[in-house]
């Protein structure tokens, strides 16, 4: 057959190349310099290439980078990708040797390679951003240790606790949610370089050399694993999915408790908008921003772990390229609601009177009543809670307090033990107060003073002693290996 058709075909290079080239554009030009240049440096110290053909090389390289308006490239077909556009305007400089560069290496290992080092460039921001939340988180719980909310269950209000022990539960969870995505980051963080197109190479090449150049842990060992492995895309997206679908679960209670009927959760103005026919209304739209901005980050993660469903284990587009390309949107959408959450917080406060008006009609402190009834009246727990659970049908019924249920208390206590109840109206009112309540669990993990104060002193000392030099150590090891690389290359451009 004459096949006399001319690539790329216009749908070809209008749905696929060119979209690629534009993305390359937006988000690995400069990655790609940082290749071809750690890989001339490798070269030129390996031996695999002299010194006069180095630096012709790099000196060249250095001047496309210059005089090339990046912004400004359409894709036209001439070259299939943009690393073909540099390779072609070395060798249109330099003629053969503009092609040396390529020596030992291809657009397979260089690809993972790329996408790699934005992954490791955003992941490291994120869990930046992480750090910064939950210090946020922190300081917020330390602030409100002591301040009362009502704690649901099955939606319904179930036992007093503090604001900072509610959020101590948050911080544990972020703080594991943090160490995940920083552990999933250490995949990432391995250099496929040198692997080239599935084997390695037959010239000397030094790929801890090129991992080092590029800020990278180490090289990734199995030459075959480097192109075909894609647990370092499924594992973070894993990660930094599980971010977003446990803080969308936090989020969902601020919408909750901010609600007029709960009233729990003050939202101040500055994270309110009004209503544009009703002027009563305080809307706290931030909160729903939040929860949108969560789901469509995790939405994102899926998407992208997804795709990798039922892929052949080897070298394949659909692990590169646009995938990947799509894939850092979730970064933008999930940094967006990190930074807005770390404002957010800190600024709303609790209502006291609310809670205060929801603790007592709801009753939320009789197990503490019942609990009370154990320790000094020697009853047993299912005892208690009968003449407890009395007691608080009897207060609802009237729709006062439970600090004035003391009579139905009485009633309801020698109905059920024929004697004198144990405990006067002082202890009654003791035992039924949020204060005692709180002051009680003072077990490990609970609410009171103490046991909160321990647990936010882990909290601080793992974000101190592990999170944030995790994120800070990734941060310089990039800024030194970049400070290498730059030396290393103005080398090959000296006489």
């Amino acid at each position: 057959m004459n096949d006399t058709s001319v690539f790329p075909d216009p749908a070809y290079h209008d749905t696929v190349l060119a979209p690629l080239f534009e993305g390359v554009k937006t988000h690995h030009a400069a990655d790609m310099a940082r290749i071809n240049r750690a890989h001339l440096v490798m070269l030129h110290e390996t031996g695999i290439l002299g010194r006069d053909d180095a630096r012709t090389i790099a000196r060249t390289l250095r001047d496309i980078e210059a005089e090339t308006d990046i912004a400004s490239l359409h894709y036209t077909g001439e070259h299939e990708d943009y690393f073909f556009f540099v390779e072609a305007a070395l060798k249109q400089r330099l003629g053969d040797l503009g092609g040396a560069l390529h020596t030992a290496r291809s657009r397979n290992d260089m690809d993972h390679t790329l996408f790699k080092l934005q992954l490791m460039a955003r992941g490291t921001a994120l869990a930046h951003q992480m750090v910064a939340l939950i210090g946020a988180m922190i300081e917020t719980a330390r602030r409100e240790s002591d301040t009362l909310i009502v704690a649901y269950t099955h939606g319904q209000p179930a036992q007093p606790t503090t604001y900072g022990h509610y959020l101590a539960a948050a911080i544990e969870v972020a703080s594991r949610d943090c160490q995940r995505l920083i552990s999933a980051l250490e995949t990432v963080e391995m250099c496929p370089m040198g692997a080239a197109a599935i084997t390695t190479s037959g010239f000397p090449i030094d790929r801890h050399r090129m991992a080092d150049l590029l800020g990278f842990r180490a090289p990734l060992q199995n030459s075959y694993g480097c192109i075909a492995s894609v647990d370092y895309i499924t594992g973070l997206y894993s990660a930094i999915k599980l971010v977003f679908l446990h803080l969308g679960r936090l989020i969902q209670d601020f919408q909750f408790w901010s609600a007029f009927e709960v009233g729990q959760l003050y939202v101040p103005n500055s994270f309110v908008q009004v209503s544009s026919i009703m002027p009563q209304k305080r809307n706290p739209v931030p909160i729903e921003h939040m929860r949108h901005l969560a789901s469509v980050t995790l939405g994102r993660c899926d998407t992208i772990i997804n795709t990798m469903h039922n892929t052949p284990f080897t070298d394949m587009n659909d692990s590169e390229g646009e995938v990947q390309q799509a894939g850092y949107a979730a970064f933008d959408s999930g940094g967006r609601m990190i930074d807005l959450l770390t404002a957010f917080l800190p600024a709303t406060s609790i209502n006291r009177d609310r809670v205060r008006a929801n603790t007592d009609a709801a009753c939320i402190t009789i197990t503490e009543l019942a609990d009370t009834l154990v320790r000094d009246a020697g009853l047993t727990f299912r005892q208690a809670h009968e003449i407890a659970a009395a007691t608080a049908r009897d207060v609802i019924a009237r729709g006062v307090p439970l600090s004035a249920g003391y009579d139905g208390f009485a009633t309801a206590f020698r109905a059920g033990q024929g004697g004198a109840e144990p405990l006067g109206r002082a202890a009654f009112c003791d035992a039924v107060a949020p204060e005692t309540f709180v002051a009680r669990r003072d077990r490990f993990g609970g609410p009171a003073p103490g046991a909160l104060d321990a647990a936010l002193s882990d909290a601080e000392a793992t974000l101190a002693n592990h999170l944030r030099p995790a994120v800070a150590h990734r941060q310089e090891r990039v800024a030194a290996a970049a400070d290498t690389l730059n030396t290393a290359f103005a080398a090959l451009l000296e006489d």
